[in-house]
C-alpha cells in the first residue's frame, strides 16, 4: 500500500520516500507495524491526489491515507520552527529536500529514508551505523531535540529497551538534564508511551532505564519507591519489591494485554507505604493491608494518567485480587466459582503465575485453579438463575431488602450443587425464608 502511494506521488512528479520506523524495522529484519511516507508535495497536493485522505495534522504537513484496512501517514518535507508547548512546532516551513526534513526527527535510527522500489537507503544522520552498533542517539544536539518534544526522552528509553540497544552517552546525559521537563507532556501521551514499554517486549529493561535516566521518579515515583523495600525471605527469596516487580516484567510476554501489564507493574504498589520490619511486628516483615492501600494508589495513578474507566476497573481488580489465590484450595465451591468468573480472569491467572515464578516458584494454587477450570463445565460456573424477584412475589413475598439476601443464598446453594431445579429452589426458599417472608409481609 505504501508502495502504491509512493508510485502515485512519483508519477505526478513529486518526491516520495519511506521514512522513519518502517525503514528502521525493515533494516532490522522486522515487519513494520505501519508505514510513513515523506514527500515534497504539500498537504493540499497530497489530498488532491488521494480523495480518501484525512487531514490529521495538516497544519504540520501530515495527511493520513486509509486503504485496504491500513493507514499510511504522508508528511511533507519540513523544518519546524519553535516548540513553545514542548511538543508541537509553533510553525512549520516546508522544504524541498529530504535531507533537511530528517534533521528535525528524534533519533538517528528513526531518521532513515528508503526508496520503495530499489530498497536504497538514504542516510543523512548516521542511523545505519547506530543500528549496527546498537546505539540510541539523538539527531544533532540532544538538548535541542528534547527541548522540542519532551516525550522524546521516553521514546529513547523505549527503543533502547525494545531493541536491546544502549543510549549514547551525550544523549543519556541530556535526558538527565531535561528530566523534570517531562511533566510538560500530556498524561495521555505518557500513558501511551509507558504502555508501549510494558507491552512491546523488554519491559524490565525499560523500567531499569527509566530508573537510570531519572525519568522513573518523575513519571511513576510510586514504582521508584519500591527500591530497597525488603521482603520476607521465606516468600520472596529473590529480593526487594523492586527486584520482584522487575522479574515479573521480564516474564511478561510481548503483546500482553495492556491491563495485565499495568496490573503486573502495580500489583505490589501498596507495599512501600505499608512496610513493617521484623522488629516492629515481632516475627517477620509484614505489609498489612498492602492490597487495600495498593488499590487506592493504583486508582490515583490511573486517574493521573487518564486511563479509561473500563481499563481502570480491570487494573484495580488485578491489584485487588492478586493475594486471593493463596486461599483458593480452601474456598467453598460457590466462592471459587465466583472468583474464576471475574471478567478477563485469564489476566488474573497470568499475573498470579508471574507472581509465583518471580518469588517462591510454588505453582500449586495456579495449577489447582487451572485444573478446576478445565474440569468444571461453564454452566456450573455461570448457571442460569432459577428464580427471580418476580417469582418470589408470586410465592407471596413482598419486595424488601430480604430479596437480595434470598437470591444471593439461592445462587450460593446452586453453585454448591445443593439445588438444581426451579422446584428445588422454591422449596429451599420456603424452608429457609418462609417465616421471614411472612413476617415481612405482615408489616
Amino acid at each position: 500500500m505504501a508502495n502504491s502511494i509512493c508510485e502515485t506521488l512519483l508519477g505526478r512528479g513529486y518526491q516520495a520516500l519511506l521514512v522513519g520506523g518502517c525503514v528502521r524495522d525493515l533494516l532490522l529484519g522486522h515487519e513494520p507495524a505501519d508505514y510513513d511516507v515523506s514527500t515534497d508535495a504539500t498537504p493540499e497536493q497530497v489530498m488532491a491526489l488521494f480523495p480518501e485522505s484525512v487531514a490529521v495534522g495538516a497544519q504540520f504537513g501530515v495527511i493520513l491515507i486509509p486503504r485496504d484496512g491500513l493507514k499510511v501517514e504522508v508528511a511533507t518535507f519540513r523544518s519546524d520552527v519553535g516548540h513553545g508547548d514542548g511538543r508541537h512546532p509553533d510553525s512549520v516551513v516546508y522544504s524541498k529536500t529530504a535531507q533537511e526534513d530528517v534533521q528535525r526527527r528524534d533519533l538517528t535510527i528513526n531518521g532513515l529514508l528508503m526508496r520503495h522500489d530499489s530498497g536504497e537507503v538514504l542516510d543523512y544522520v548516521g542511523g545505519q551505523a547506530d543500528l549496527q552498533a546498537k546505539v540510541i542517539r539523538a539527531i544533532g544536539e540532544p538538548d535541542r531535540r528534547f527541548k522540542e518534544d519532551k516525550l522524546r526522552m521516553m521514546r529513547a528509553v523505549r527503543f533502547a529497551a525494545r531493541f536491546g540497544f544502549k543510549i549514547e552517552e551525550e544523549t543519556f546525559r541530556a535526558i538527565r538534564r531535561h528530566v523534570a521537563e517531562v511533566h510538560q507532556v500530556s498524561p495521555e501521551r505518557l500513558r501511551e508511551e509507558l504502555t508501549k514499554m510494558l507491552t512491546e517486549g523488554g519491559a524490565r529493561q525499560a523500567f531499569e532505564l527509566l530508573d537510570e535516566t531519572w525519568l522513573l521518579q518523575q513519571v511513576l515515583p510510586e514504582i521508584g519507591a519500591m527500591k530497597g523495600v525488603e521482603q520476607p525471605a521465606q516468600f520472596h527469596p529473590e529480593g526487594d519489591v523492586w527486584i520482584h516487580t522487575l522479574m515479573m516484567l521480564e516474564g511478561l510476554p510481548s503483546g500482553s494485554p495492556a491491563t495485565l501489564a499495568w496490573g503486573v507493574l502495580l500489583h505490589d504498589v501498596g507495599k512501600p507505604p505499608t512496610f513493617q520490619s521484623a522488629v516492629e511486628t515481632g516475627d517477620r516483615i509484614r505489609f498489612n493491608n498492602h492490597v487495600e492501600v495498593g488499590v487506592r494508589m493504583a486508582e490515583a495513578i490511573c486517574q493521573r494518567l487518564r486511563f479509561s474507566n473500563e481499563d481502570t476497573e480491570q487494573i484495580l481488580a488485578l491489584v485487588d485480587n492478586h493475594m486471593k489465590f493463596g486461599a483458593v484450595e480452601g474456598m467453598r465451591a460457590s466462592t471459587l466459582k465466583r472468583f474464576v468468573r471475574q471478567p478477563r480472569f485469564e489476566e488474573h491467572l497470568a499475573l498470579h503465575r508471574l507472581d509465583c515464578l518471580s518469588s517462591h516458584r510454588n505453582l500449586n494454587s495456579y495449577e489447582f485453579v487451572r485444573r478446576f477450570m478445565e474440569v468444571t463445565p461453564p454452566e456450573q460456573v455461570r448457571p442460569e438463575r432459577l428464580l427471580t424477584g418476580d417469582d418470589l412475589q408470586e410465592m407471596g413475598f413482598r419486595p424488601s431488602p430480604l430479596f437480595r439476601q434470598i437470591l444471593q443464598a439461592l445462587e450460593d446453594a446452586q453453585l454448591e450443587g445443593q439445588i438444581r431445579t426451579r422446584e428445588e429452589a422454591k422449596q429451599y426458599v420456603l424452608r429457609e425464608y418462609g417465616a421471614k417472608g411472612r413476617e415481612a409481609s405482615s408489616r
